[in-house]
């Protein structure tokens, strides 16, 4: 009787005390003397910090202590905050990077991540990560990272690191800037986390324990990082980006003459307090950004890129997150960007300038405030135009919040206006097993003034082994957010899902399971005019591979006729009638190899009815990684439609070769191929890049486009005529006043 009870008060020591160190926070204090980014752990203060250690798996499984181990000290100093990790690596062998490029993502690749929550909300982030070959990246966690898009990469900033690498595994130190960062001052601690990819091990792990039921992202169960003393204002913070660019064109459809041109203009941040930040920017150039990766489009309706241009990206799930993924009241591509009919690309429409006021009130208060003037374009009749976008969000019970957005664009040539306004609910409970979001907006114009509405209602109930989804929608018949994107009005949709999973003891499977969901929408015109019913199941491998089938019957209305193979030409459709029904049967199949394999591939397969017709699909990319300075892949789509005389028949073909050579940490290569004969279109475009310093660089970038339509269905490759020609040399330098 003694042994047991023994035993049983060791065990709730144990568990006590397991429990405990789960929630204990982590102690900063201050640097005694300098602290030298180098890799190497030898000063004094990094003995006296505290230790973050003991980290929890987070895949393949969430219920033990991790493999390899790692432990983290942190400390600062009047400029600082300094990060130093040690990653222990039980195994001789070599560490997995796709490139030596910035901005690295994937779940196979070697990495240590800090999540910084400055604002203690749960809800917004910033991220700052490194791989043992010393490549960085930074991001912004927003919405409580509930999705793994809810990361983006795309967002760039200042800060120092350094890496070493040793027999039994390797180490970090970071010294990431006060002024990189926003926050409020007087706070006397933050929420943090840190997380590491071992390719090796398979594993995925983090200090603070998260359910691999949720996103890596996920901020729900943040633990305290708690300072010596509160944090002061870091002082004047003002960062200028000046630019030249000299750019040479021609276009060959118009037959007009190479036209060359020499511009300048820039940016500046400024900080506002700790946690505001004042965007200015003047004559801004965006010819460097990466090309957007093509897709074919089957869908009638306009498809949906990301922005990724530096201007829109601090504290932009302000205004982006606003609406749902088919209906966004605001999409700042709208502004600044435009689409050439010939070449199917999208081109810059030049802006004048503009400003942005973003960030934090306090801890329940965020604000933003933009206008941005783009410039007249005669050659597609586009007058100069104003864009003005207030938001407000107000943070609700733990994690939850309310938020309302207005935006205006008008002409200052006209009286011609759209206007647009909206109020949202955004759900995150507490315990992260309910999110979702409500939400209602209107928009105005001198014409439409009735049925200009859009509402919509969905959630997500998620625990370990369930996930259930409803989605409820309405659209009016004239609702025009003209600086959103709304590509389809007039429906009503309901879209329930259900998934289940089970975690079997295997050493191949991590896990599977059936899922099932509907997607039916109608009008009240046409009554049902498109909805689809799947079964299908989903299995994820232990080596990070995925396998997904899907069994799916859809049903068609044509509301409004049109060709189902969309031909590059409209004189050349053959329309189905307005009105005609359709009913087809299709089986999909997606398969996601081991990213960790130097060689990796990704498919897509659909085979069954089209319409009136029949379709085979099959689209994915392969890659082949020269590790660590080259990934060559090649993204591929090919769609055979046939259809039944007197309608068209189809091979719709999109081939994307890329080659993405990284010389070194501050010299990249990236090479781009697409040939889209849906658009009639070969594009070519070559960047290269140089970061002299941090945030200043130098790019060289080339972009030619030909025609890219066969004379006949046989003929499935065709290369053409140019189209339009371009060559850009562009200089961008950050200083930091």
């Amino acid at each position: 009787m003694k042994k047991t009870a023994a035993l049983l008060n060791l065990l709730l020591v144990v568990v006590f005390s397991a429990f405990s160190q789960s929630n204990e926070p982590l102690r900063i204090q201050r640097a005694k003397g300098a602290i030298k980014v180098d890799g190497v752990m030898d000063e004094a203060d990094w003995a006296a910090a505290d230790v973050a250690g003991n980290f929890r798996q987070y895949f393949p499984f969430d219920s033990s202590y991790a493999e390899t181990k790692t432990e983290v000290r942190v400390t600062y100093d009047d400029k600082f905050m300094y990060v130093f990790a040690v990653m222990k690596k039980p195994l001789p062998g070599k560490y997995v990077t796709p490139s030596l490029r910035r901005d690295y993502r994937g779940e196979a690749y070697d990495a240590f991540v800090v999540v910084l929550d400055t604002y203690k909300d749960r809800t917004n982030a910033f991220q700052f990560g490194i791989n043992p070959y010393g490549v960085q990246r930074e991001g912004l966690v927003s919405n409580g990272g509930t999705n793994s898009e809810d990361l983006s990469l795309n967002w760039d900033n200042k800060w120092y690191s350094e890496v070493t690498r040793q027999e039994n595994g390797w180490s970090c130190e970071f010294a990431i800037p006060f002024k990189t960062i926003r926050y409020k001052h007087g706070l006397t601690s933050w929420y943090v986390n840190f997380y590491r990819i071992d390719s090796q091990f398979t594993e995925r792990s983090t200090w603070s324990p998260i359910s691999r039921a949720y996103p890596l992202v996920n901020l729900a169960t943040l633990r305290e990082l708690v300072w010596d003393k509160p944090l002061e204002h870091p002082g004047g913070n003002v960062s200028i980006i000046p630019y030249t660019a000299a750019r040479s064109q021609q276009n060959f459809e118009d037959g007009t003459p190479k036209q060359s041109e020499v511009t300048i203009g820039g940016d500046a941040k400024i900080a506002v307090g700790p946690a505001l930040n004042l965007d200015l920017t003047v004559n801004p150039d965006y010819s460097q950004v990466e090309v957007d990766q093509q897709v074919t489009n089957l869908s009638r309706f306009e498809i949906f890129y990301p922005e990724k241009r530096q201007f829109f990206l601090e504290n932009g799930d302000l205004f982006a997150n606003f609406g749902y993924s088919n209906m966004r009241p605001f999409f700042s591509r709208r502004i600044g960007v435009t689409r050439d009919p010939s070449t199917g690309q999208n081109i810059q429409n030049a802006l004048y300038g503009g400003a942005r006021l973003s960030g934090k009130i306090n801890n329940n208060w965020r604000v933003g405030m933009m206008t941005m003037q783009a410039a007249e374009d005669k050659s597609i009749g586009l007058p100069t135009t104003n864009y003005t976008v207030a938001a407000v969000q107000r943070k609700v019970f733990s994690r939850s919040n309310v938020s309302f957005i207005a935006i205006n664009k008008q002409a200052f040539t006209d009286t011609a206006y759209n206007r647009l306004l909206g109020l949202e609910y955004n759900l995150a409970s507490k315990d992260n097993k309910w999110t979702g979001k409500a939400f209602y907006h209107r928009s105005f114009d001198q014409h439409k003034k009735d049925s200009t509405w859009a509402s919509s209602m969905q959630f997500t109930y998620q625990i370990p082994k369930l996930e259930i989804d409803f989605l409820a929608q309405s659209i009016g018949a004239n609702y025009n957010p003209e600086v959103g994107y709304a590509p389809r009005t007039r429906f009503t949709r309901v879209a329930p899902e259900a998934y289940y999973s089970f975690y079997p003891h295997s050493k191949i499977i991590n896990n599977h399971g059936p899922g099932t969901d509907i997607d039916y929408i109608w009008t009240d015109i046409w009554g049902a005019t498109d909805w689809d019913a799947n079964i299908w199941y989903k299995i994820t491998f232990q080596n990070t591979a995925q396998f997904f089938t899907r069994i799916r019957r859809d049903y068609g209305k044509a509301y409004f006729a049109f060709d189902p193979t969309f031909p590059a030409d409209p004189a050349n459709a053959v329309n189905l009638p307005a009105g005609s029904e359709y009913w087809w049967n299709s089986v999909i199949l997606n398969y996601s190899s081991n990213q960790r394999k130097k060689f990796f591939f990704n498919f897509q397969s659909r085979l069954g009815g089209y319409y009136n017709g029949e379709r085979q699909n099959i689209d994915g990319a392969v890659n082949y990684r020269i590790q660590p300075h080259a990934v060559i892949s090649m993204n591929f789509s090919y769609n055979r439609i046939r259809l039944p005389k007197p309608y068209n028949s189809t091979d719709l073909v999109l081939l994307g070769p890329k080659f993405d050579i990284t010389f070194s940490r501050k010299v990249f290569w990236t090479t781009y191929f697409q040939y889209n004969n849906q658009i009639n279109n070969l594009n070519i475009n070559s960047r290269l890049q140089y970061r002299f310093k941090p945030v200043s660089d130098f790019f060289l970038v080339y972009t030619d486009n030909y025609f890219a339509e066969a004379s006949s269905h046989d003929q499935m490759f065709y290369v053409g005529q140019p189209k339009l020609r371009a060559l850009v040399l562009k200089l961008t330098y950050w200083f930091n006043l």
